[in-house]
């Protein structure tokens, strides 16, 4: 079944395990180099817009979006060439990574604004409701600390404590690395839905056939979905997925639906 691997794909298959047995095997932080921080952040560089592409955060999610390259990449490498599916899976990639650069500075404008409102009115109340939304648990002091604030809601120290501890907090949210190859993925798997909209699909957690044509667009919508809703704990990039399919829909557009015009 190998032998059926068209070249490119075969080589982004070699290249991305082979990192990953590096960094978890060889113990190399390649993420803390190389995997896409926010753009503000100190620890941002631009060479992490294709860089995070090459690295996952475990076995599960490197399995994961290498066995959707493995399913359908080599199916689209044939039609396009090697050459144009190269670029396409860098163009999605990037184009996945630029999305979530531009989400994640939304996001992380309103933590700021919402630190700058608490600066100007700090109490218990809104320091508890700031950890609620933007925290998630309290992982600051203690019931003790939070009673004694209470009890002396204008203590200088204590707000002065709260401010570090938020700071400190907003620093370690701008530096959270992400990483993966699931943007291209993604791409990868709208352009198959794209051109083979009626090929049916057996998944293992669907006992049913269902045509590709529907699988990404539910597929889509749930991402859309989950990205919007966010729950607490939810450390998946929903936004990137979405930005691989929607750059791949750009480029497959730009390059035209009929078959032969992609050879």
């Amino acid at each position: 079944m190998l032998n059926n691997l068209t070249p490119v794909v075969r080589n982004l298959l070699i290249i991305n395990v082979v990192v990953f047995f590096l960094g978890n095997f060889v113990q190399l932080d390649l993420t803390a180099m190389f995997g896409l921080r926010n753009f503000q952040a100190d620890t941002f560089k631009p060479y992490q817009i294709v860089t995070y592409m090459f690295l996952h955060g475990g076995l599960g999610h490197l399995f994961s979006n290498m066995f959707g390259l493995f399913m359908f990449g080599s199916m689209l490498e044939r039609i396009w060439g090697a050459q144009r599916f190269l670029f396409f899976y860098f163009f999605t990639g990037i184009g996945a990574g630029l999305l979530y650069l531009g989400i994640n500075y939304y996001e992380m404008d309103k933590v700021q604004k919402a630190i700058a409102i608490y600066a100007d009115h700090p109490s218990p109340e809104s320091f508890l409701g700031y950890v609620n939304k933007y925290v998630g648990d309290l992982t600051f002091g203690s019931n003790e600390f939070i009673q004694n604030f209470k009890a002396n809601p204008s203590d200088k120290s204590i707000i002065k404590e709260t401010l570090s501890f938020i700071q400190t907090d907003y620093l370690r949210q701008l530096n959270i690395p992400m990483v993966g190859a699931s943007g291209a993925i993604f791409g990868i798997l709208m352009a198959f839905g794209y051109l083979f909209p009626n090929t049916e699909m057996m998944l293992l957690f669907f006992p049913f056939p269902i045509k590709a044509k529907y699988f990404v667009t539910f597929y889509g919508l749930y991402e859309l979905y989950a990205g919007i809703q966010r729950s607490q704990g939810d450390n998946v990039a929903h936004f990137a997925h979405l930005g691989g399919m929607l750059f791949a829909i750009i480029l497959l557009k730009y390059w035209g639906t009929e078959r032969n015009k992609f050879y």
